[in-house]
């Protein structure tokens, strides 16, 4: 990663100094308690590789959306004991914003503590100057571990970096390793899945793929839209039939830039959106008028499937129909399980993001076996989607 700083460019001994390290710990709770510990689990290599370094960690995070100030219910004091068993060693803790630094001198080499939600200050959403300066006090480097929320200019995740030296965490440096592979240097021809609901949500990803990649293939209620805006019938399943002339310029500009467009020739068709509801195949120019497509066809998955058998990477985000019901799971299963051969076999390099396209790929049994999984979400769109990123922007090596 020869444009950010990583802990790699960080002495070997830090002698004491304290660093701040910007994790996400906005983990799922469940009667007070952490009922996922995949996000603590992620920052663990991070805050032993400090240990090791004689560094006195400094976690910052923040939990749900407390609007700038105290709420006991959001407090990330319950993290702290899944916190202590992960690490090994008792996490200390630190309720005062206003002036940590009083709590945070004391912490010694090798020691642990988690700053309170971040978000009870007014000063962290607005990325205030004032408390940037304030959380500063308390660190001498910054490593920013989170990039979920990188996408966000907030004092902890975007302003420090403008007040101390910057690095990426071993979890940040791993995602933008992963996303370097998929769409800023990949290994050609690239093909990107892109599902999901509706088309109005994803344009600026379309707009960006179409120009990267060689193969796009359009699953889920997506491809309705574009099936409709080609004068198909979709008799009543979800579309968006205001978006037509939008998807027609779409496909005109994916011929100019020599992208293929891949949609579905085949669906499988219900007439009620329920679980195991009686479903039929029909060619796409066939939909009944009164049928849903809830899912693509076994010739639309073989399609997809020989569209990654051809391509060297693949980028995936969004499911191809109606994934959270039976039998509407088979096809976005059926491809994600070859994707995930192919990645195994080692003739694919395999990148995969955001909430719907994660629990896709658990369900299907597949996740561990992509080449990278992103659970970032909204930050992981937005860099799909061409966008600046402002907690990776100030970490590029200037």
């Amino acid at each position: 990663m020869p444009n950010f700083r990583t802990l790699d460019d960080l002495p070997s001994d830090l002698d004491g100094n304290a660093a701040l390290v910007r994790v996400d710990f906005n983990v799922p709770m469940k009667d007070g308690k952490v009922s996922d510990d995949t996000r603590l689990r992620a920052a663990i290599p991070t805050i032993k590789d400090l240990q090791a370094r004689n560094a006195a960690v400094i976690l910052l995070a923040h939990f749900g959306r407390p609007k700038g100030k105290p709420d006991p219910a959001q407090s990330l004091r319950p993290l702290l004991d899944p916190l202590s068993g992960l690490i090994g060693a008792p996490v200390q803790f630190c309720e005062d914003l206003k002036e940590p630094h009083l709590v945070t001198e004391n912490v010694k080499g090798g020691e642990v503590l988690l700053l309170e939600n971040l978000r009870f200050h007014p000063g962290e959403e607005k990325n205030d100057p004032a408390f940037v300066s304030t959380l500063a006090q308390c660190g001498d480097v910054w490593i920013n571990d989170a990039f979920s929320a990188a996408h966000r200019a907030h004092a902890s995740t975007e302003g420090l970096g403008h007040k101390l030296p910057a690095y990426a965490g071993r979890s940040m440096q791993a995602e933008l390793e992963a996303l370097e592979k998929a769409l800023g240097k990949p290994v050609r021809p690239v093909v990107a899945i892109v599902g999901g609901a509706k088309v109005s949500t994803k344009l600026d990803l379309l707009e960006n793929l179409i120009a990267k990649v060689q193969g796009l293939v359009i699953g889920g209620a997506m491809a309705n839209t574009f099936l409709h805006a080609q004068g198909l019938g979709v008799g009543k399943s979800l579309v968006e039939k205001d978006l037509a002339d939008t998807a027609r310029r779409i496909l005109a500009k994916a011929e100019s830039s020599g992208c293929a467009i891949i949609l579905p020739v085949d669906a499988t068709v219900a007439y009620h959106f329920q679980a195991n509801a009686p479903s039929q195949a029909y060619g796409v120019d066939a939909i009944p008028a009164d049928g849903m497509m809830l899912d693509v066809g076994s010739q639309s998955v073989e399609r997809v499937i020989g569209a990654i058998d051809d391509a060297s990477t693949l980028v995936w985000n969004g499911p191809m129909g109606a994934f959270e019901m039976q039998p509407f799971d088979r096809g976005t299963v059926a491809v994600a399980r070859h994707a995930a051969a192919r990645t195994r076999a080692g003739k694919l390099i395999s990148v995969a993001g955001g909430g719907d396209t994660v629990a896709a790929l658990n369900a299907a049994g597949v996740a561990d076996r992509f080449t990278y999984v992103s659970t970032a979400g909204g930050a992981f769109l937005e860099w799909m989607e061409g966008k600046a990123l402002p907690g990776v922007e100030v970490l590029r090596q200037k």
